[in-house]
């Protein structure tokens, strides 16, 4: 399904285009998934939560280290952009096609939006920086996965994946200057 709607767009996808590349009959496609969104969101699902681990894995080996929330953004930020980066054809399904697949896939990708917010404010667990003071910090990382989130929507939909190493760089310039403003 990544292969096929990377290469095609996801309106333009069929489940034959499907079927070619997996080498599984079509009635064993139909045994597996209802259509092509069942098979196109079991994809997202499963891409999402692989992602998701990812992040979460890498801030779990951060937790016992004396690196400070600002460090561990980064850390979290340069695994996420990493990831889109290694793995282009999935970036640009699952942040850009993602809004061809129709109103339950858009609520699915908000949710793994929330899982990103998630692990920001986790960067942040227990101490003040670059969120804030503990109560806004959930605000403040919504404004931040926005916004990355937007930034890497533009640079996979233009296939500048070259850009994502600098986007990095100018989010965590912006993010230590903002940190040293608030001081």
């Amino acid at each position: 399904m990544t292969e096929a709607v990377a290469e095609k767009g996801y309106a333009n996808t069929v489940v034959a285009d499907v079927v070619e590349r997996s080498g599984v009959s079509r009635a064993t496609f139909y045994q597996l998934f209802r259509d092509k969104d069942d098979c196109f969101r079991a994809a997202f699902e499963a891409h999402a939560e692989l992602l998701a681990q990812v992040l979460t894995t890498g801030l779990e080996a951060l937790k016992h280290t004396d690196e400070t929330p600002l460090e561990k953004l980064d850390r979290v930020l340069g695994l996420y952009l990493a990831a889109l980066a290694n793995a282009p054809a999935l970036a640009r399904v699952f942040l850009v096609e993602v809004y061809a697949a129709g109103p339950s896939l858009i609520a699915q990708r908000r949710a793994s939006l929330e899982q990103f917010v998630d692990i920001v404010v986790a960067t942040h667990e227990g101490e003040d920086g670059l969120l804030g003071s503990r109560p806004d910090q959930r605000f403040a990382a919504e404004v931040i996965v926005g916004a990355v989130s937007s930034m890497v929507t533009n640079i996979v939909a233009l296939g500048e994946f070259e850009r994502l190493p600098q986007l990095h760089r100018d989010l965590m310039d912006l993010a230590r200057k903002l940190v040293q403003h608030t001081r």
